[in-house]
């Protein structure tokens, strides 16, 4: 019987613990704003839904609350320049009829250097 008490206790524990935080929705005009979390708590994307699409600005975060991605959508369509980070790398990547037309990507050294 303690057995059996032991091991609900931690199938419960694992299954609460499991859970991933719920994104929130939010109404801003005729957008819906969308942000989903990391499981500490941090933004891990945020950006806008219209008639069930994506549309406009959306960010990317890592875990620890470092921009990771930035971009923009039209209609369900990626647009523009999108930029992507990571530790050593800032990747510019512009999209034309919503295919990648040019990349170009600067290293921290060659940043440094610029400065």
């Amino acid at each position: 019987m303690k057995n059996y008490m032991i091991m609900s206790a931690l199938i419960l524990s694992g299954v609460i613990f499991a859970q991933e935080i719920e994104p929130k929705y939010e109404i801003e005009g005729n957008l819906i704003k969308a942000t989903s979390f990391y499981e500490n708590g941090h933004v891990k994307q945020v950006g806008f839904y219209k008639d069930g699409k994506v549309q406009g600005k959306w960010l990317s975060f890592t875990e620890a609350g470092e921009k990771l991605a930035q971009g923009e959508y039209n209609n369900g369509i990626k647009t523009g320049k999108w930029f992507f980070w990571n530790q050593n790398t800032l990747s510019e990547v512009d999209y034309r009829d919503s295919r990648v037309a040019e990349v170009k990507k600067w290293s921290k050294e060659t940043l440094v250097l610029r400065n």
